[in-house]
């Protein structure tokens, strides 16, 4: 698991419960199971209006992949094709179908593209598949994460109407003068529960899912490269200094110390 992704979403819950505290406040009085139902059972509901029951019944998966560590080994992946470029100079193209049968956990990507070179499949056409899939694999990610962002922009707008429902309840017993303030707070909840949960979980998510798509993509497009180039029959040293190039967000990051 994301220990910073899960830590991080705690703390910003956390730190909202902390600041009403040292206002003052009674947690107790943030408790609402009516304003729950409404904002989160409402968002739901409207999910449901707006995306086809086979994209939402992947939300519990997408959320496990936001909160999961994920690291795209670049480093190996290059070193991976510095071996297949001298095993191929060595034994020629068809020393490749060793390599993916080998039993090793290789991406599904990377065994399509090596077993084309292996079928001696023509450079426009292996290009052209490959960047298919890379392109359906970024449209498959954009539909999850467009889930989310729509959750991010139902839920404020729900705890609105959360809001509005609890203020006719008090507008229309005003007998009891004394209990108005607490009944105003209540129904201002829905609005807290809509507003915190849009920015603290369902948009965070949406934006950690196109970063994992993103990260995802220019490896794919590395894997890409190394395999247009070992059907080129480049030599190790090339295919090391191109595909070096795909290292350098990862070098970046280390030193900003992401």
């Amino acid at each position: 698991m994301d220990i910073v992704s899960i830590g991080s979403l705690i703390l910003g819950f956390a730190v909202l419960v902390i600041g009403f505290i040292l206002e003052e406040g009674i947690v107790t009085k943030l408790i609402s199971p009516t304003s729950a139902l409404i904002i989160f059972g409402g968002t739901f509901a409207v999910l449901g209006v707006s995306f086809p029951a086979k994209r939402l019944v992947k939300i519990p998966k997408l959320i496990k992949i936001a909160f999961t560590t994920h690291k795209e080994d670049r480093n190996a992946i290059l070193l991976y094709f510095e071996e297949l470029a001298v095993l191929v100079r060595k034994d020629g193209l068809l020393s490749l179908e060793q390599k993916i049968t080998s039993g090793e956990n290789l991406d599904p990507f990377l065994v399509t593209g090596l077993q084309m070179v292996i079928d001696g499949t023509d450079l426009d056409n292996m290009k052209h598949t490959l960047e298919t899939k890379i392109s359906n694999m970024e449209e498959r990610h954009s539909k999850g994460i467009s889930i989310f962002e729509a959750a991010g922009g139902y839920a404020p707008t729900m705890g609105v109407v959360g809001t509005v429902l609890g203020l006719i309840n008090v507008l229309a017993d005003l007998n009891d003068m004394e209990a108005l303030g607490g009944k105003v707070a209540t129904a201002f909840i829905a609005t807290l529960y809509g507003i915190a949960s849009a920015n603290i979980l369902w948009l965070p998510i949406a934006t950690k899912l196109k970063e994992l798509d993103g990260d995802e993509t220019v490896t794919k497009y590395m894997m890409l490269d190394g395999i247009i180039m070992l059907q080129n029959g480049s030599n190790p040293i090339l295919i090391r200094e191109h595909l070096e190039g795909y290292l350098e967000d990862e070098k970046e990051k280390t030193q900003r110390g992401e």
